[in-house]
């Protein structure tokens, strides 16, 4: 097959641009003007009114319904957000809290990037891994409850916590994921580093759970430069995230007194002030990403390629455009025409159990996840003028 159309018509998309990656951030409001107030208040570390006001600012956000939908039941519930270093922090702060410890079991998926496992691992608890959805490519509700039917049949204690992924911005079926968990008394932790701005049923992403987790890595839709955050309806929570965030360090005027092991995980308030400008202009971005995943589509079904589409009930942020071709080597033949013309392509990531410090832990039959991992290609998805 002959790749190069492809190739170019990115390149109309993009014009100018060389190399043209993968995502890159845009600066279009006050993104100046608020870190240099930041900077001229001398408070650029974890403490500053940026930090709040981000926070609140994307726990408005999320509280948004998307329109199409009836309003959620849980929008009169209001969300308390806390923000982090990174996505990752986010996560660990969340196993945490949900009671994780070192040698329980947390449920995830292998077709996901490794941050989503490693805090995991950071505890001493085991991930378990189970296949995804093929049009989601998050966590399959099947797979789910197939795993907690043969531990409940075989009389094996049930995992502590259970970590679904939004893949590339693509809603998973949540809902259900949520209800299975129920079920079994298993508490839900959303990653939703890659779908802010993305709808399920009419509810955002990450709020589904007993918490979520968002990243702000310079990649993502909106950046603070490198910076995460949890997402709970639980206040109790809420406050334990923020006290460990910030050293376990007990309030004092002057005394250093700790009441448990904490982290330095809480956000810088100079990237916070990033996030509040980024936050302010976060409806153009994401309408700017929708009509270029439409231009896809459109371009695509001209030549007989899948792009990556929204399953009935969500509405993606698009935060990666992913296009799906017969077999790896098809996919690594598409990928080393890119790489020669400076347009950044990426596969998706190899599957967790693959790696060497993963092959030690439980993996179920994951055909869907290895199939996607063959055959995915995300393609420059930044947003368009």
């Amino acid at each position: 097959m002959d790749f190069q159309p492809i190739i170019d018509f990115i390149k109309t998309l993009y014009p100018g641009k060389d190399p043209i990656v993968l995502h890159e951030p845009q600066f279009t409001g006050n993104e100046k003007k608020y870190v240099l107030d930041c900077i001229d208040s001398t408070y650029v570390s974890s403490v500053g009114k940026y930090v709040t006001l981000f926070e609140e600012k994307v726990a408005e956000f999320l509280s948004l319904p998307d329109t199409r939908y009836p309003i959620p039941d849980t929008k009169s519930e209001p969300l308390f957000c806390v923000a982090t270093v990174n996505g990752t922090a986010a996560l660990h702060l969340a196993l945490i809290a949900a009671g994780v410890k070192a040698g329980d079991e947390v449920i995830t998926q292998p077709l996901t990037f490794i941050a989503t496992a490693n805090p995991i691992v950071y505890i001493g608890a085991k991930p378990v891994f189970i296949d995804v959805d093929p049009d989601t490519l998050g966590m399959s509700p099947m797979a789910l409850r197939a795993l907690l039917k043969s531990l409940v049949t075989r009389h094996r204690s049930l995992p502590k916590a259970c970590v679904p992924m939004h893949t590339f911005g693509n809603p998973c079926r949540i809902d259900e994921i949520v209800e299975i968990c129920n079920e079994y008394g298993i508490p839900v932790i959303e990653d939703a580093a890659e779908s802010i701005g993305s709808y399920y049923k009419g509810q955002h992403t990450g709020t589904f759970g007993l918490m979520g987790t968002l990243s702000f890595n310079g990649n993502k839709t909106i950046t603070t430069g490198g910076g995460g955050m949890v997402v709970t309806r639980n206040l109790q929570l809420a406050t334990r995230l923020k006290h460990l965030s910030t050293q376990a360090k007990i309030p004092h005027p002057w005394e250093f007194a700790h009441d448990a092991i904490g982290y330095n995980y809480r956000l810088p308030n100079i990237n916070a002030a990033l996030g509040v400008a980024q936050m302010e202009t976060i409806h153009e971005k994401l309408e700017s990403k929708r009509q270029l995943a439409k231009k896809y589509a459109d371009f695509f079904s001209t030549i007989g390629i899948q792009t990556i589409q929204e399953i009935p009930g969500a509405q993606s942020n698009f935060w990666l455009n992913g296009i799906s071709f017969k077999n790896r080597q098809q996919r690594n033949e598409f990928l080393q025409l890119a790489v020669n013309q400076n347009v950044h392509c990426r596969p998706a990531w190899e599957l967790l159990p693959t790696l060497e410090m993963y092959k030690q832990y439980q993996c179920e039959d994951i055909p869907n996840a290895q199939r996607i991992s063959d055959t995915i290609v995300n393609i420059p998805s930044s947003p368009i003028n």
